[in-house]
């Protein structure tokens, strides 16, 4: 009989310790599943940065045939290009390839924007974006600039 009322007495001591255990797991859960959907996050906004610089990197290149192909009229500086210039008009073949390219510039990367510079028959491609959305994930002190500097020799 003894046994019976010590079996009783020590279930009414397990009530509440399976509560505080079922609340810990719980907690732990939680935490484990917070850090799996920041580390998610993290995943799909580098995921998207190197995109964009594989973008740059197809865009680049993409300047450098235009300039293989037009081989005379690029060694005479006609397709320099600073940054921030304005689009060109007109129907040569060297404005309708700078139009193309800084069009996909614009479309491809954000606030995209490239430049041409000519060092005899070496040529320097630049292609800049803004890297502003990832700002809380940089170094204070980093541009939220991002760039891609291409050299070819023609």
């Amino acid at each position: 009989m003894n046994r019976g009322i010590t079996s009783l007495a020590s279930r009414r001591n397990q009530f509440g310790v399976t509560l505080v255990e079922v609340l810990i797991a719980v907690l732990i859960t939680a935490t484990g599943v917070l850090g799996a959907a920041a580390l998610q996050l993290n995943s799909v906004k580098f995921n998207q940065s190197a995109s964009t610089r594989s973008s740059a990197v197809f865009l680049a290149n993409d300047m450098a045939d235009r300039l293989r192909s037009n081989r005379g009229l690029a060694l005479l500086g006609s397709y320099d290009l600073a940054m921030d210039a304005d689009i060109p008009t007109g129907d040569d073949i060297n404005l309708v390839d700078q139009r193309e390219w800084l069009t996909e510039l614009a479309l491809r990367l954000p606030a995209g924007d490239g430049s041409i510079t000519r060092n005899g028959s070496t040529f320097t491609i630049t292609v800049q974006w803004n890297e502003a959305r990832l700002s809380a994930t940089r170094e204070t002190t980093a541009s939220d600039n991002e760039a891609f500097v291409f050299v070819t020799e023609l």
